[in-house]
């Protein structure tokens, strides 16, 4: 035997032998979870909630880190390429699975690079104008995106994110030609909306409610199926578009060989974190409807996912710019 498969084979047994132990303390140290848009966002926020409160159960401090980039993939693949520890996890959203069919080259793979921890919550998104354009129903707005086609501009989180997709369905189901202009994250692409540098919106229930109330943007519907019992004046998209729904949904993922105890562990005190009143509140509050899977289930909802946006984005001819 070589030298090096000797250090190779020593390396392998004292890891053997260390690994139950640090598994059976797990957490021993400070946790990161990446969120891989920026502040302002509801992925973000979502991180942001999540943090505060698992740092109490799990005993350590949980701290988020934003990076941002190209739709999510930078931060995504910071996790994907992370050590397998628990240590470094990562919350994200519909891009994870939709940017594989925009993207030609994708630095991992969202159901072979990662371990689903939890589904933790599904929020819809709101179509929102701003306040000088003259449309005050989805059937208004339908009507001026056919008679002006691809004059109208939506603003969007980048590529295959989520205003984006939630976007061109409502192009595909409408019949309409309304153009994507693509911000760095949700909120840009909000402030955009505000600002009157684009005149639509389809960022999330809680990121624009509160702009809604405040009159910076004038609510057209929300996403979802049914109207959301915090503003139940304002209607769904699919009760003028027929088949229209867009749910948002935020999960928590792990490196992919990530020894289960260990995702065993933030499972069983996020799911304790997320069942907390306190917790319930803040989220719904926000617009936000606390799941709290099992692994198993996130893995399922991810196939779904998967597939079903990948046959969207193909319809529409999507790509990444």
């Amino acid at each position: 035997m070589t030298r090096g498969l000797i250090s190779a084979a020593m390396a392998s047994v004292l890891f053997s032998g260390l690994a139950p132990a640090q598994t059976e303390n797990f957490p021993t140290r400070p946790v990161r979870v990446v969120s891989p848009f920026p502040a302002g966002g509801s992925v973000d926020l979502v991180a942001r909630m999540v943090a505060v409160k698992l740092t109490d159960f799990l005993g350590q401090q949980v701290v988020v880190e934003n990076r941002s980039g190209a739709s999510g993939n930078i931060g995504t693949e910071v996790v994907a390429r992370a050590a397998p520890d628990g240590y470094t996890l990562l919350v994200n959203t519909i891009p994870l699975v939709a940017n594989t069919f925009l993207y030609a080259k994708m630095p991992y793979h969202p159901l072979n690079d990662f371990a689903p921890v939890m589904l933790i919550s599904s929020s819809p998104s709101m179509l929102a104008v701003h306040p000088s354009l003259p449309v005050r129903s989805v059937k208004e707005l339908l009507a001026m995106a056919k008679a002006r086609p691809g004059q109208l501009n939506y603003g969007s989180a980048g590529p295959a994110t989520n205003p984006h997709i939630a976007g061109e369905l409502f192009n595909l189901l409408g019949k309409v030609s309304m153009t994507p202009v693509h911000f760095k994250g949700g909120g840009p692409a909000l402030i955009a909306a505000m600002s009157g540098e684009v005149a639509i919106t389809f960022t999330n229930f809680s990121e624009t409610s509160e702009f809604v109330k405040a009159g910076r943007l004038r609510a057209l519907g929300i996403s979802s199926l049914k109207r959301n019992p915090t503003m139940p004046e304002v209607p769904t998209i699919g009760e003028s578009l027929p088949g229209y729904e867009f749910t948002t949904w935020h999960g928590l993922l792990a490196p992919k060989k990530t020894p289960q105890p260990v995702i065993a562990v933030l499972s069983d005190r996020l799911r304790k974190a997320m069942a907390a009143p306190d917790q319930v509140k803040r989220f719904q509050d926000r617009g936000l409807e606390v799941i709290a899977s099992t692994p198993e289930e996130f893995g399922a909802h991810l196939q779904a996912e998967f597939q079903k946006w990948g046959r969207v984005i193909k319809e529409r001819g999507m790509k990444a710019d």
